[in-house]
Formats: C-alpha cells, sequence, structure tokens
C-alpha cells in the first residue's frame, strides 16, 4: 500500500519535469524541493530502520563471542595436547586389558577441569576478558558449578574406597606445572612493555627494547612448556587408570607426550617469529635453539631404541615431526597461514598419536 502512494505522489511530479525542461531551469529548480522531501520521508526512514538492524546484529554477534570467550578456553592448541597424550596412554593400555569405563570417567574429569580453569579466571578477573556485569558473572558462575560437579563425580568414582590411589601423585605433579605456568603468566605481565616513545637512532635504547622483546618471547614459551608438563600427565594417568600399574611405561610415555609436545610449541613459536626471515644460515642463527632440540631428541630415541628400552619400531612415530622440523630450515620462504599451520599440526598430532598405538603394540 505504502510503495503505491509512493509512486501515486511521484507521477505528478515526474509529468512536470519536461515541461520544466522546455520552459528553462526555474521550473526544474522548483521541481528539486518537492523530490529532496520525497527522498526524505520515503527513503530516509527505510535506511534508517537498516542501519539500526544492522547495528543489533552486529551488537548480538559481539554479545555471543564475549560470552564464549568467558566461559571457553580460547587456546584451541591446548584441547590438543590434552588429548593426545590421554588417548595414546589409553590405546597402548588397550594392548595390555581393556577396560573402557575407568579411562571414560579419567577423561570427563579432565575435559572437565580443563575447561573450568577459563571461566573461573574469567570470575576472578586474572584472564584478559573478565565478567564484567551482574549477568555475565551469574553465567560464568552456573558454568562452573555444572563444570565442577560433573569432574567432582567422576573423580570420586576414581578414587571412592581408595581405588586408584597413583592418581593423586599424578594430580599433585599436573597441579604443580599448572601453579609455576600460573606464575610465569604474572612474571611476564608485569614485565614492563617496550615502547617506542624513545628515538629510534639511539642505539643503547633500540638494544634494551629488543632484550626486552627476547625476555617476554622466551618467558611466555617457558610457561607453555611449563603447562604442557601438567597436560601431559594425562598420558601415564589414562595408562594408569586402566592397568592399574604405574611403571617404567607409564613414565615413558609421559617423556614421550612432553618431547612431542615440546616439540609443536617450540616449532609453531619459530614459524611466527621468523616468518619473514628467509636463507638456511639466517633461520639457524634464528632457530638454533629448537635445532639443537630436534638433534636431542632424534639421538634420545635412537639410543632408547637400540637399548630397548622401547620398543624398536616406535621411534616411527616421531618421523614426521623431526622431517617437518629440520625441513624448515631449507624449504622455500613463503608466507605465513596462521589458519594452515594450525591445521598442519592438528595432522601432525593426529599422526602421531596413530603411529605411537599401532608401534607400541
Amino acid at each position: 500500500m505504502a510503495a503505491k502512494l509512493e509512486l501515486v505522489h511521484l507521477q505528478p511530479v515526474w509529468e512536470k519535469a519536461p515541461t520544466a525542461a522546455r520552459n528553462g531551469t526555474r521550473q526544474l529548480a522548483s521541481l528539486q524541493s518537492p523530490l529532496k522531501m520525497l527522498l526524505v520521508e520515503t527513503v530516509a526512514p527505510k535506511l534508517r530502520r537498516e542501519q539500526s538492524e544492522v547495528g543489533v546484529v552486529a551488537v548480538e554477534k559481539a554479545r555471543r563471542e564475549r560470552r564464549r570467550a568467558l566461559m571457553i578456553p580460547r587456546e584451541h592448541g591446548a584441547w590438543g595436547l590434552l588429548l593426545v597424550p590421554m588417548i595414546t596412554g589409553a590405546g597402548v593400555a588397550f594392548h595390555q586389558t581393556f577396560r573402557p569405563v575407568p579411562f571414560a570417567l579419567l577423561l570427563i574429569a579432565a575435559l572437565a577441569l580443563f575447561w573450568v580453569r577459563t571461566p573461573v579466571e574469567s570470575l576472578l578477573g586474572t584472564s584478559a576478558i573478565r565478567a564484567q556485569t551482574k549477568t555475565e558473572r551469574r553465567e560464568v558462575a552456573i558454568v562452573i558449578a555444572v563444570l565442577g560437579t560433573v569432574a567432582i563425580a567422576a573423580l570420586l568414582e576414581l578414587l571412592w574406597a581408595g581405588r586408584n590411589p597413583a592418581l593423586w601423585l599424578i594430580g599433585a605433579v599436573a597441579g604443580l606445572a599448572f601453579l609455576g605456568q600460573a606464575l610465569l603468566k604474572l612474571m611476564l605481565r608485569w614485565t614492563p612493555r617496550p615502547s617506542g616513545d624513545s628515538p629510534p637512532s639511539a642505539a643503547g635504547t633500540q638494544r634494551n627494547l629488543n632484550s626486552r622483546q627476547h625476555f617476554s618471547h622466551r618467558l611466555r614459551m617457558l610457561s607453555e612448556i611449563v603447562g604442557t608438563v601438567g597436560l601431559t600427565s594425562a598420558a601415564p594417568a589414562a595408562y594408569y587408570v586402566v592397568t592399574g600399574k604405574l611403571g617404567l611405561t607409564a613414565w615413558l610415555l609421559w617423556l614421550a607426550n612432553l618431547f612431542f609436545a615440546g616439540n609443536q610449541i617450540h616449532y609453531v613459536q619459530l614459524r611466527i617469529h621468523s616468518a619473514k626471515i628467509e636463507g638456511f644460515r639466517a633461520k639457524l642463527a634464528q632457530g638454533w635453539s629448537f635445532a639443537v632440540g630436534q638433534a636431542v631428541m632424534t639421538i634420545a630415541l635412537t639410543v632408547a631404541g637400540v637399548s630397548g628400552l622401547i620398543p624398536q619400531f616406535l621411534s616411527l612415530a616421531f618421523v614426521p615431526v623431526l622431517f617437518r622440523g629440520w625441513f624448515y630450515f631449507i624449504q622455500r620462504p613463503a608466507p605465513l597461514r596462521v589458519r594452515r599451520l594450525g591445521w598442519s599440526e592438528l595432522a601432525h598430532a593426529v599422526t602421531f598419536c596413530l603411529l605411537f598405538i599401532i608401534m607400541a603394540a
């Protein structure tokens, strides 16, 4: 109906337009005012409505993303650092005995405890994104209560009546690792950030800025490695709850997964901080510590395999990550695609998990 009325109002105006063109610009100018008024009355409200709708959609999307960030762990790679050790530990244990129920309980408890850390940090205000409004605090508290209840129920079933007593030891070591990671993160937050206020021509100031950046980078990577000690404890824990044994195999599972996860963390950090570096010598100068880690892991795996400490072919599970690590120093320069790098490391994690379980048999 509104569209028909607009056409009715427009038709007389456009019928006068040819006459105005013949009689001169004065009559044409007199028609501009009605046209402008018509546009203001019909088009402007529609534009305002569309802009309002777009604004509402954007605000709602931002609100959803913020709610997700308050409640769900943002470190996507950490999920893999938790699940890969747990699956490898259970996979090796299932070669000896098949007890899926204890493993399922441990998996539920570990996932719930890992997940609950993010909403707890949001509620306490120790993370980058904090619960600010009363509604956000209530929603975060509900998530904490639900996840806490799930974790406690699963752990009670595992530990009831003195069952699985060695889990207390593994949990204590993991807890100390996470505490150390939290302290390192606090140190990183207190470390003065480099600023660009000083003139770049001052060589001493530039060296100071570079040293601060280097220290922050090392501290951040150290905190990730320390946290990885806690996450990879899922491997001996899974092996223990399935087999009831906490011997050499369980500790070797922990060490193997720690080697693999540490290699992944170091490689990703190296790729990010050396994206613009070209040439073998320049890459080696930037990533010499990673190259040393690769060499140490290669030698350790070789010695363990030859001495019979691990199954002969178990070291094959590390071959893909070792190859991609050495290949980095000689590959042609290419733009860094972080998402692609993440998917590539996920593929390496899955490959490692499958090869480790197969070769352990």
